[in-house]
């Protein structure tokens, strides 16, 4: 763990311990205090709009639907954990025989967190912070037709899919998290989970100093625009930064990809039914548009999948072109099969400039 994770968290003990016992911030706001035994679910329905539901360190054997608007979740730090439930084998047998509902629980889909906004009435300004969440099916947190949603302090480790996801959401923050050791992607940012279809506004999403390690790939942007990655630690994961659009329109673009250290993502995951195995893999677009990619620290990425390199804009398995996407003032060493990587055609407008490196294919992008 970086020595900024590292101060951040432990800080966040303090900070959520004066919050424990300061007065509500309003006569209407406040903070409804969660001991270890008690419901967490039980404090979030009872809570309003603009309170706090503030989790005292002990781990929680549940999981937790957020639908209130201005509902802060807070932990004390790592020490407040959220594990999934321990079923019995009376349980097991009793959920097995139930009758398939058409909108299944939070618990149910295998996450730990849900926030869940309606289809034309998204769920606005709910914060989740200082806790950790850990090996739920499916994901850590999973936040699905938001606006203004604010993650920070969170650590999600070792989740079957992905750490941090969320689909149909708007002008997102997550900062300072952890996610670590998940099935999939470490954080994972998509308009549609399920659906094909063109890529939408995100209105400013912003993903900034996380730690993102041992996943299968750091992050994945899939079918978004207006988002930017920055400041984010990427390191041994199987690939560490994915921009993915389709063939549908309008595409995955307008996209920012700066400062990351992006270090020797080179842990081996097999190939999935729409992508070839991954390996040694540093930032990659492919179906993208007027990306920038800038500043960022890439090394030490090796491999010999067909995505593997430095900087790679990869040429779609589903023929949707990359174009016009700008690599420029990166500082690129160590990377195999090269520091960069273009598979496009030059008609496309890929501009590769002012980057430092060794190596690259074709030859001369360096």
């Amino acid at each position: 763990m970086t020595k900024r994770h590292i101060s951040y968290l432990a800080c966040s003990a303090a900070l959520c311990g004066s919050l424990l016992g300061a007065a509500p911030a309003t006569s209407s706001h406040g903070v409804l205090t969660v001991h270890p035994g008690e419901s967490i679910q039980k404090a979030v329905d009872a809570a309003e709009p603009g309170d706090t539901v503030l989790v005292l360190a002990g781990t929680y054997h549940e999981s937790v639907k957020v639908t209130t608007p201005g509902l802060t979740l807070r932990g004390m730090g790592p020490d407040t954990v959220l594990e999934p439930v321990k079923k019995s084998k009376k349980s097991k047998k009793a959920m097995s025989g139930a009758k398939k509902t058409a909108v299944k629980s939070c618990a149910e889909m295998g996450n730990g967190i849900c926030v869940v906004g309606a289809k034309k009435q998204p769920v606005e300004d709910v914060t989740i912070a200082h806790m950790t969440v850990t090996g739920f099916s499916r994901t850590g947190v999973m936040a699905v037709g938001t606006a203004n949603l604010n993650v920070h302090g969170v650590a999600a480790v070792k989740n079957g899919q992905w750490g941090l996801a969320e689909e149909r959401a708007v002008h997102s923050v997550y900062r300072n998290n952890v996610a670590r050791n998940n099935g999939d992607a470490g954080i994972f940012l998509a308009n549609s989970v399920t659906a094909e279809k063109g890529a939408v506004d995100t209105f400013g999403t912003v993903v900034e100093h996380n730690l993102l390690e041992n996943n299968r790939i750091g992050v994945t942007v899939r079918r978004l625009r207006n988002l930017t990655v920055s400041d984010n630690s990427v390191t041994g994961n199987c690939a560490g930064v994915f921009v993915v659009g389709d063939e549908n329109k309008p595409k995955a673009g307008n996209l920012t990809v700066a400062d990351n250290q992006v270090v020797k993502n080179n842990k081996y995951c097999k190939k999935t039914a729409r992508l070839s195995f991954l390996q040694g893999s540093g930032i990659v677009l492919t179906g993208a548009e007027n990306t920038l990619v800038t500043g960022n620290t890439v090394t030490g990425n090796s491999g010999k999948s067909p995505l593997s390199g430095g900087v790679v804009v990869f040429k779609s398995f589903v023929g949707a072109t990359s174009d016009k996407n700008q690599v420029t003032r990166n500082k690129l060493s160590g990377n195999s099969p090269a520091d960069l990587v273009n598979q496009e055609a030059s008609k496309h407008g890929n501009a590769f400039k002012d980057n430092t490196c060794k190596k690259s294919k074709p030859a001369g992008l360096c």
